[in-house]
Formats: structure tokens, C-alpha cells, sequence
């Protein structure tokens, strides 16, 4: 795997500690993981986090 350029989401905080790092890929997949532990690494397509930055920004439940 190339070596991926991490983000860190802008709304993280400086002092939380606790930060989303977004990294995309040459393969057009998005990589996610959190400060906590990054070693575990969340792969996703663009149109699928997008689909769930929605939901969240709209209430959207599990259950919906």
C-alpha cells in the first residue's frame, strides 16, 4: 500500500485529543481512522461517506 497523506478533520479539536484523519487513495477509496487507535483503519468509497455525513447532518437514525 502507497503511503497515505493524512487529514485531520477540521472539526477536531486541538485539545480534545480525539481526531478523525481522512486519507484518500489512488484507487479513488477514502481511509479513516481515529487518534485513539490508528491502527485500525475504516476503508470506504467517497459516495458512501458523503451518503453518511448526510445522515448524521440531518438526524438521521439507524433506524431510518
Amino acid at each position: 500500500m502507497p503511503q497515505l497523506t493524512w487529514q485531520k478533520s477540521s472539526f477536531s479539536g486541538d485539545e480534545s485529543g480525539n481526531c478523525l484523519y481522512l486519507a484518500a487513495t489512488p484507487d479513488g477509496t477514502v481511509r479513516l481512522r481515529e487518534s485513539d487507535t490508528p491502527h485500525e483503519i475504516v476503508t470506504t468509497t467517497r459516495a458512501r461517506l458523503a451518503h453518511l455525513i448526510r445522515a448524521v447532518k440531518s438526524g438521521e437514525t439507524a433506524a431510518s
